[in-house]
């Protein structure tokens, strides 16, 4: 009987054994791990530095939100606390040289006077608000509607007539025919809001989203007709600003689908 020889056939097993574990060396260990690519926009951001906005009085929550999330989208930027205020007052400032990157107004006759004195660019509208009349909890003095509000006995507050919120509410009620006498006239709709909470006024004329936001603390009412004054907020980068490309970024998220969803659950209405 013939036999192979015993070293050749161990010789091919071996052979054998160590194509399959080049095999599988090739297939699984010989490069290193791929470095996984990142997905998240906060780890491809480069946007960095500093960040001053000044915004409506109005837009304080969702401003804070929508603050929030830009940052965690972009780690490297810091904004600072958001300066709110009533939009002319705003505005004013702006004119008279306060350093300011992003300006974003209750309406578009403050933007205005800011894109006319040649200060910003385009001023795009990201989101808008109509006023409601708000009063203490559970509607105590049974107030139904505008000319409720011409009661002699009922002190009421309004915006000033050059604040956004004020002027439509002006507009409102010359449209509804009622004349009425306020007990004060604010410079934004946050001290309106804050004077009704604390009942030292039966009631105000405030935005919508200000009622939704003071939950339980006032009630409101819907006004017929407050589409007739609803407000436009435009939304503007600062031409002066020492920090374009954050400001630029920060106004893209205000209008971006994250941004809007943040407006829209908290009432306000669509661009």
């Amino acid at each position: 009987m013939t036999r192979s020889p015993l070293p050749f056939r161990l010789s091919a097993i071996a052979a054998t054994a160590l194509a399959a574990a080049l095999a599988l060396t090739a297939c699984s260990g010989s490069s290193p791990a791929a470095t996984p690519t990142p997905t998240s926009t906060a780890a491809a951001s480069t946007v960095s530095g500093e960040l001053t906005v000044f915004a409506a009085a109005s837009l304080s929550q969702a401003f804070d939100q929508i603050t929030t999330a830009f940052e965690a989208e972009n780690p490297k930027v810091h904004v600072n606390p958001i300066t709110y205020d009533g939009s002319s007052t705003l505005a004013t400032q702006i004119i008279e040289g306060a350093p300011v990157d992003v300006f974003a107004s209750a309406d578009q006759k403050n933007m205005d006077k800011v894109t006319q004195a040649s200060l910003a660019g385009d001023a795009p509208v990201f989101t808008t608000n109509v006023l409601q009349i708000a009063v203490a909890p559970g509607n105590p003095l049974k107030v139904k509607d505008l000319a409720s509000l011409a009661d002699p006995g009922l002190k009421l507050v309004l915006c000033a007539p050059a604040v956004p919120c004020g002027n439509a509410a002006k507009t409102l009620l010359d449209a509804a025919s009622v004349t009425v006498t306020p007990a004060s006239e604010e410079q934004n709709v946050t001290a309106v809001l804050a004077k009704v909470k604390a009942g030292e006024a039966d009631a105000g004329l405030v935005y919508s989203t200000d009622v939704k936001a003071a939950g339980s603390a006032v009630t409101g009412i819907a006004i017929a007709g407050a589409d007739k004054a609803t407000n436009k907020y435009p939304i503007t980068v600062l031409k002066a600003s020492k920090n374009a490309e954050a400001a630029t970024a920060f106004q893209e998220f205000v209008l971006s689908d994250k941004g809007q969803k943040i407006l829209k659950d908290l009432g306000f209405g669509g661009a």
